[in-house]
């Protein structure tokens, strides 16, 4: 069983996307709210696959993913940024990829997240 961590300052939206992954899937699914708690999770749990907030208070995703990416005990895990600050219209032509990071705008269609998981764990 593939483990995925949602780090997500969003309380409901990690509970509502770690219900529909786990309805349509058989992941296990981890949440986090706040990047100590990702970054920690990440070191002990050790998921597949990380889907990574990019604006939260205190930490954002993307210092997030830096030290997520300095520690050898996480830099391998692949990490999806799904994040209201773009759009679909920004990232379509390119399947999601901008600046070597994939990336999902908010609102989630969760079969295109599902999609994006399965490619990203091959």
């Amino acid at each position: 069983m593939k483990k995925v961590l949602i780090v997500d300052d969003e309380e409901y939206f990690c509970r509502a996307l770690k219900k529909n992954l786990q309805m349509k899937t058989n992941f296990h699914v981890l949440t986090a709210t706040n990047g100590d708690d990702g970054i920690r999770l990440a070191k002990t749990q050790k998921p597949d696959i990380i889907l990574l907030d990019i604006m939260m208070p205190k930490m954002d995703g993307t210092d997030i993913a830096e030290a997520l990416l300095a520690d050898p005990a996480t830099k391998h895990i692949p990490i999806i940024f799904v994040t209201a600050i773009i759009n679909e219209d920004d990232i379509k032509d390119n399947d999601g990829v901008v600046g070597g990071r994939t990336f999902i705008a908010k609102p989630v269609k969760i079969e295109d997240l599902i999609k994006k998981i399965n490619t990203a764990l091959k």
